[in-house]
């Protein structure tokens, strides 16, 4: 250290020197004499060591976080048969730091990269500019469009019109010459075109225009850190005026609850902070409804919830939309039919019988 006049210095792996000791006394008090030859050097150090186990001490002797100035903790926990990296300053002696467990992930050719949760903050502005919902009936049910920022969560079982939703409020997007950015987690990109077709939607036209692009990826294709850092990647390269994600649902296969809340606050909070009007659709876990572990994590950040769903009336099965929450605007509250056809989604009048959502009972 002396010869090269060096700075830094990383030992990897300080537990490998102290092994040979059996009692966590010896350990301190030849860890202290390391810290203070490396103190006296003058050099920033960096000494990594490996814990006993993922639920154990945070450290291999139980002893070395005493003697060091900062600690940063490293966990790869095994959650639900999904792994979930996490990093945690659990000291920094002399400053203040950020508390709590941050997610990261490892990429090739960029090396250590943390997701940035907990740094997101709130905006501090809220633009009241309208845009389309790419279909004028629904821009009057939610009060002339979404808010340009605004996070929407379209929720609905399977099959029931939420890709179309997706689709519409992309094309929409493209026809006003707005840049427009697809994710797809469940279908690929022959699947996407040719629904889309089927309802009247060219998606390969409007990706020729250059103001959309896709991007489809089975979530078992990465682990959730890597996904947050393509998108992340994407929308930062792309810079897209809207971003629709259809399905963030298929990312509970590949998350456990912790990591996909994480995910979740996350990815929404930094479209927020780009001025995106973004579109997540999110499938309920039967036909008859009922919350996900995604939509619990994102209602409450979202600025408006579109809800689709089955209903029954006289032995027929139909398609029922309605507006659950639409933050600072005044909404349509009411259950609407909406049949979906070759052109697209239409939809029509409020029902005037009494529904029921397939297969709901009430309680007794």
């Amino acid at each position: 250290m002396r010869s090269i006049g060096a700075k830094r210095i990383a030992l990897d792996s300080t537990g490998s020197l102290l092994s040979r000791f059996s009692e966590a006394a010896h350990v301190r008090f030849e860890l202290y004499r390391l810290s203070a030859a490396l103190k006296d050097l003058g050099t920033t150090s960096v000494l990594t060591m490996e814990s006993s186990g993922e639920d154990g001490a945070i450290t291999r002797f139980g002893v070395e976080e005493f003697v060091v100035d900062n600690v940063v903790v490293l966990r790869n926990v095994l959650e639900h048969s999904n792994r979930r990296r996490s990093v945690e300053i659990l000291k920094f002696r002399g400053a203040p730091h950020r508390s709590g467990e941050w997610l990261f992930t490892i990429v090739a050719h960029e090396g250590f990269i943390v997701i940035p949760v907990s740094l997101l903050g709130p905006r501090q502005q809220a633009s009241d500019v309208r845009v389309t919902t790419g279909n004028p009936e629904l821009d009057r049910m939610c009060g002339g469009g979404f808010y340009r920022d605004s996070v929407i969560i379209v929720s609905g079982p399977t099959g029931v019109g939420k890709t179309l939703t997706a689709t519409q409020f992309v094309d929409a997007g493209v026809a006003r010459g707005e840049r427009c950015l697809l994710f797809s987690f469940e279908e690929s990109r022959d699947q996407l075109i040719r629904n889309a077709a089927s309802w009247g939607f060219d998606l390969q036209l409007m990706e020729r225009s250059g103001n959309l692009q896709i991007i489809c990826d089975y979530p078992e294709m990465a682990s959730l850190e890597d996904h947050f850092i393509i998108m992340k990647q994407a929308i930062e390269k792309a810079r897209p005026d809207r971003l629709a994600v259809d399905n963030l649902s298929a990312l509970e296969r590949v998350a456990s609850p912790r990591g996909l809340r994480d995910f979740i606050i996350g990815m929404t909070l930094f479209v927020k902070q780009q001025d995106i009007t973004s579109l997540f659709t999110s499938t309920t876990r039967t036909l008859v409804g009922g919350s996900t572990i995604t939509e619990a994590h994102i209602s409450t950040i979202a600025d408006s919830i579109v809800v689709l769903r089955y209903v029954e009336l006289l032995g027929e099965i139909r398609r029922a939309i309605s507006f659950l929450k639409m933050r600072g605007s005044a909404h349509d509250t009411r259950i609407r039919e909406f049949v979906i056809d070759a052109e697209g989604m239409h939809v029509g009048r409020p029902f005037e019988e009494s529904v029921r959502v397939l297969g709901w009972k009430p309680e007794e």
